[in-house]
């Protein structure tokens, strides 16, 4: 195959199915997402996985070699012929597509639903307006690993990854949805497995010097498995013709009847043997014909397609560098006053000016469309601020402020750390190679980071625990659940500034947060998996509330902006009334990774149900438009009882209030109950919620909050795993960056280690035939949510106790 048509090939698999033309242009059900944006823009694109695994299938298709194997995903039944009109097929290779074909996707109310050609590949769904449009247009693609598949009626049925994205589908006929749905379940299953397998790749080199050498590898030991068959043929075929000899000489000799008979039969053994070795001869000399013919094709396409990265890279790179001294040179010639403290605040225009930045259709571009100009990466993790204040030149010596942590007490709490170094990064040395993957496997320098851990993040969740206070107090279940909504979009108000990454704690960090004597509540994080991470929080107040969560962080990089999907359950409940709320988590956007300034977004639905009463809460985190004339970072929602009667309307932003209307309902014109008047509305508005106001000087402190700006603060008689122990965070925290990479380096290396005994260490007890027990967290336990039925990590108690006694005997060693 050209190397033209290896590159252009996106979506794998030489057959597909068809979906005849017909449906009708009824609505998906009420309250479900819409079609994605890209029916009327460029798609975002498959993973770059998904190319790769594409142009292997469509070169072995193009060697000649034989059909589909059965290592892929097959549909249930044979596949109906195509119909004329439209073309169609299931190819189910081991790297090629598991289905792919036509299926008409809810898009608007307007124009109901249209047909596109979907692929299923590697996990991923993808679809484009037209089969011919795979070559260089992908609309939208959805990762099964993370999706809902529900089936609504005979011929629909909906995928759903519980943030931005819904399809609403369409089959032409119910055998159709049914092979659909099936292969899909199938894809999510394995995607699932793959997963929760996967390895960390911090320990790897880098992938292209990886890739080069692993093929090299590869190319050598098939061509000594080559020469071998070849060997094998010969030797074949020279014993079969001396076997054969030998036997008729035997048989041409004067013996008894009862050996002629032996004879015979050994010669007749002979010929089976004679007709199998020849088909197999046949066979090894067809595929060393194929492999001797196609095998320098494809070596010079592989070296055309990594000639072709590598000057892309260094386009790409050259880019960074033109764009990054334009920049500089602009600030220099440009008479502009330095941003100061003051006017830092109005850091909420800043995200929301200029077209460039905020234009919903550039946002589904796929990455490698078209040329971008790079910036290099000094606003990388934050906004950029005119200041250049390091931690050498404030007021206070990093020295002197290490002295202060000591000093500090519970009552005391600090209210400042360390301003940020001003450092610079190549940004895109680190990122060119992480296209496609998770966060959480690619190893990022400490630059990327912000002094606190993804438990202490967590913990920030409790920032507005008063609201939790207020609704314990609340005799009305429907007034109560206004304010655990409001708890819930509060959780969202630390992240507008803060683009920076937490810290990935290591399996078995903790955090525990007491203030138990200052505002009455106490929180434990443990990190109770790695792969994927996971963390369990448990919180608990004497004020009558419980708050729990297992939270897994799914995350991938797709070039020009990061998604962040947070996976789990979060439950509240209530001691006096026995309330049980949950609820999960939006998706959080970060933008312009590589150009203009970072901004976040957060977008999705939220529903709160009140598991004793009924009560529902549905939250819509509108998305940012640059079209839209609504406030930016708005939410909606609605307060409804068993019934679906709404009793409140909230509205507001998760950046800063959210206000509660009592919805009384009036007669209509017509006599039937109509909706409270918008004036009339007004005058029940109750305030729930509002931000507190940054500390002075945040934006040179990573836009800490008050709680925030504490929680790394030393405490004594914490346990040994707690994350204000960490020494690669503590030295990221006190500016000493070189240090802390070296110390970040080392941890990882140990953890690496202490993982691979586990592993040996269960390869044993399986050869030896004992129980092995896989790792255990330490202060949570897995297992199934009564409430939710999930399996889920929940507080099994301890902790407390064993810090009024400092025994931690118990905790391992990870630092």
């Amino acid at each position: 195959m050209a190397a033209t048509e290896l590159r252009g090939v996106v979506g794998p698999g030489p057959a597909a199915i068809a979906a005849p033309g017909g449906g009708g242009t009824g609505p998906p059900v009420v309250g479900g997402g819409g079609g994605g944006r890209g029916d009327s823009g460029p798609g975002s694109g498959a993973a770059l996985g998904t190319v790769t695994a594409a142009a292997a299938a469509a070169a072995a298709a193009a060697a000649g070699g034989p059909g589909p194997g059965a290592g892929g995903v097959a549909a249930a039944g044979p596949a109906p012929a195509p119909p004329a009109g439209g073309s169609g097929g299931s190819g189910a290779g081991g790297s090629g597509s598991a289905r792919e074909g036509w299926l008409f996707k809810w898009t608007n109310y307007i124009k109901g639903y249209q047909r596109r050609w979907f692929v299923l590949s590697n996990g991923l769904l993808s679809y484009y307006r037209s089969k011919a449009e795979m070559r260089h247009t992908c609309r939208g693609t959805i990762n099964l690993a993370t999706a809902n598949i529900t089936v609504e009626d005979s011929c629909n049925f909906i995928i759903s990854n519980g943030g931005a994205q819904t399809y609403h589908l369409k089959a032409s006929s119910e055998v159709e949805r049914q092979r659909w749905v099936t292969a899909l379940e199938l894809a999510k299953a394995k995607a699932v497995k793959m997963l929760a397998e996967s390895d960390e790749s911090g320990d790897e080199e880098s992938v292209s010097q990886t890739d080069k050498t692993e093929l090299q590898n590869t190319l050598r030991t098939l061509s000594s498995k080559v020469e071998d068959l070849t060997t094998c043929n010969d030797l074949i075929a020279k014993h079969g013709t001396a076997l054969q000899r030998s036997l008729s000489e035997l048989e041409a000799l004067r013996l008894p009847a009862e050996s002629n008979e032996k004879i015979k039969q050994v010669n007749e053994r002979a010929t089976l043997f004679r007709i199998t070795s020849n088909a197999m001869i046949n066979a090894c000399r067809d595929f060393l014909m194929l492999a001797q013919t196609h095998s320098k094709k494809w070596q010079k396409s592989l070296q055309y397609e990594r000639d072709q990265r590598i000057r892309l890279e260094e386009t790409l790179e050259q880019l960074a560098k033109q764009h990054n001294h334009l920049e500089r040179a602009f600030r220099g010639a440009t008479v502009l006053p330095a941003n100061t403290p003051g006017s830092a605040g109005s850091g909420k225009d800043q995200c929301c000016s200029g077209k460039g930045d905020m234009s919903d259709e550039d946002d589904e571009n796929e990455f490698f469309d078209a040329p971008e100009i790079i910036t290099m990466p000094e606003n990388l993790g934050h906004k950029r601020t005119g200041s250049n204040i390091s931690g050498a030149s404030s007021d206070i010596s990093l020295d002197e402020q290490y002295k202060h942590q000591l000093e500090e007490t519970k009552k005391e709490k600090r209210t400042r750390i360390p301003y940020k170094p001003n450092y610079s990064l190549n940004l895109w040395s680190i990122m060119k190679n992480c296209i496609g993957k998770e966060l959480s496997k690619i190893p990022m320098p400490v630059n990327f980071n912000e002094p606190l851990s993804m438990l202490q993040r967590l913990t920030e969740d409790l920032e507005y625990h008063e609201l939790l206070d207020r609704a314990a107090k609340c005799e009305n279940s429907l007034e109560q659940l206004c304010y655990v909504a409001a708890f819930t979009v509060s959780s969202y108000s630390t992240t507008v500034f803060r683009t920076s990454k937490p810290f990935n704690p290591l399996l078995g960090e903790t955090f525990e947060l007491d203030r138990l004597e200052e505002n009455g509540y106490r929180s434990l994080c443990e990190q109770v998996s790695h792969h994927p991470p996971a963390a369990a929080h448990h919180a608990e107040s004497k004020n009558g509330w419980t708050l729990r969560q297992e939270i897994k962080i799914t995350s991938k990089f797709r070039g020009k902006y990061l998604s962040i999907m947070p996976l789990g359950s979060i439950h509240c409940i209530f001691h006096a009334t026995g309330h049980h709320y949950t609820w999960k988590k939006v998706t959080t956007t970060v933008h312009n990774i590589i150009v203009g300034k970072l901004w976040i977004d957060q977008s999705g639905e939220i529903d709160i149900v009140n598991h004793k009463t009924g009560d529902k809460c549905n939250l819509k985190f509108v998305p940012y438009s640059y079209f839209s004339r609504d406030v930016a970072r708005k939410v909606t929602g609605e307060v409804t009882d068993p019934s679906g009667k709404v009793h409140f309307a909230l509205l507001g932003t998760w950046d800063e209030k959210m206000d509660c209307f009592k919805v009384q309902p009036v007669v209509g014109e017509n006599g039937g109950d109509a909706r409270q008047r918008g004036h009339e509305a007004e005058e029940s508005r109750v305030m729930l919620w509002k931000r507190n106001p940054l500390p002075k000087n945040a934006e040179n402190m990573y836009y800490f909050s008050e709680l925030a700006l504490t929680l790394n603060a030393w405490e004594s008689g914490t346990a040994p795993t707690d994350s204000r122990l960490r020494p690669d965070q503590r030295l990221m925290e006190n500016g000493r960056w070189d240090e802390a990479n070296a110390e970040k380096q080392r941890l990882e290396e140990k953890q690496r280690l202490s993982r691979k005994k586990r592993e040996a260490e269960a390869m044993k007890a399986t050869e030896d035939g004992t129980p092995y027990d896989p790792y255990k967290a330490l202060w949570f336990e897995r297992k199934k949510d009564p409430v939710t039925k999930e399996l889920t990590h929940i507080y099994r108690g301890g902790y407390w106790e064993c810090k009024e006694k400092q025994d931690w005997t118990s905790c391992p060693d990870i630092f």
